[in-house]
């Protein structure tokens, strides 16, 4: 069983108050509650009072067992549709040389963001929530935690990137032809990949394992070190960071682009009807990607900062309530490839391609007649382009 960090220690009547949840979306949180062995310490372990309490005793241990399995259970098929459906994204897209444009660039980065956070993060926070112990050591908590940050940092601030392509296609589709290339979305993807790593250390610094004493059993978890004021600045941090901030910058890059999309007119020339049609219809999908991120991720975010400056108050509710909160997140990670499978015909015609086989180019319909397409070179990148000048987006 994984050993106690010097930061942390076994619990007992008058102990200091167990580590909370750090930066990272944790597993299980109401076993770190049930340190302190007094009849009201823990809403789950004790659910009823002294005075209410019936013959059937205690039913902490009972919802501890309901969720060590349910829970699990809902993230391996999380992991399952997510690494599928990521998976699937990434291969359509470098399976089809006409696929190559910035905004699928920008999908194949936000696909890979989620199977990183599958692949590291999800198995781990089951695992959390299964077992009564942390056995995979201080260091890979510490990897988790810091994994957890990083992807769901990178996943926002794509969305991010995916905005301002849009923004630039829409506001000024012939000037930003020489910016919005292959090589310059990739040299942003890297940039934003390098500034995460860095800045999301302190995750990395703070986490780690602490073991505490539950009855006769003890128990270990990765959490936050240090129940401190650091916590409540490093949360509200990471709320602004990786919510508040790029969130608002892309509700202001769409509402910029609002009257420019829908009046047709945009800097730099006319834009053919198709072309037009065509911009909506990509930008609709990313509105649509943003807002399911927003909502999903937006209750444990909350949850987050108001544990971390002592304004969540644990009951029976506030627990079912977080764990829901988690697991309506991590679901985020496997939601976009079926949102791109439903809405979007191009993805659809691509899996179909990557699977029968197809030697032939994507065909694009108008009219009951195929568009032609061409090639066209910009600042050393090629891109594939219709006649109308737009590539043919995954979206």
């Amino acid at each position: 069983m994984t050993t106690s960090s010097e930061d942390g220690g076994g619990a007992g009547p008058g102990a200091a108050p167990m580590p909370v949840a750090g930066l990272g979306v944790r597993g299980l949180t109401y076993l770190m509650a049930c340190a302190n062995v007094t009849e009201d310490a823990v809403p789950l372990c004790k659910l009823a009072d002294n005075d209410t309490r019936a013959d059937d005793g205690d039913v902490g241990p009972y919802m501890e067992k309901i969720v060590s399995i349910a829970v699990p259970v809902i993230f391996a098929i999380i992991i399952v549709v997510g690494l599928i459906g990521n998976a699937l994204v990434v291969l359509v897209v470098a399976a089809n040389q006409q696929m190559r444009s910035t905004t699928n660039l920008l999908i194949i980065n936000l696909a890979v963001a989620d199977l990183l956070f599958i692949v590291f993060c999800v198995p781990f926070t089951g695992t959390d929530y299964a077992l009564p112990f942390w056995p995979f050591g201080h260091l890979w908590c510490k990897i988790v935690q810091y994994l957890i940050v990083v992807t769901s940092m990178a996943s926002v601030y794509t969305l991010v990137l995916m905005s301002l392509d849009r923004f630039l296609a829409v506001v000024y589709p012939i000037s930003s032809m020489t910016v919005r290339t292959e090589r310059n979305a990739s040299i942003a993807i890297f940039f934003m990949w390098l500034v995460i790593l860095v800045a999301s250390v302190p995750a990395f610094l703070f986490h780690g394992v602490v073991s505490y004493n539950h009855g006769e059993l003890e128990h270990s978890h990765c959490v936050f070190l240090e129940a401190d004021p650091h916590l409540g600045v490093l949360q509200i941090i990471f709320f602004l960071a990786a919510y508040v901030v790029p969130l608002l910058t892309i509700v202001a890059l769409y509402l910029l682009m609002l009257t420019r999309l829908w009046h047709g007119v945009a800097p730099g020339g006319r834009v053919s009807a198709d072309s037009r049609r065509g911009k909506k219809r990509v930008t609709r999908m990313v509105v649509v990607v943003v807002a399911i991120f927003a909502t999903c991720w937006a209750p444990i975010q909350i949850i987050l900062v108001l544990k971390s400056v002592e304004r969540y108050d644990i009951n029976g509710w506030t627990l079912v309530l977080q764990i829901v909160s988690q697991v309506l997140a991590y679901m985020n990670s496997c939601v976009n490839p079926i949102l791109y499978a439903f809405l979007s015909d191009n993805f659809r015609k691509a899996f179909r391609k990557v699977v029968c086989g197809a030697q032939h180019a994507l065909p694009e319909h108008r009219n009951g007649r195929l568009l032609p397409e061409k090639s066209t070179r910009t600042t050393g990148t090629t891109a594939t382009t219709r006649l109308n000048g737009n590539s043919i987006d995954i979206l």
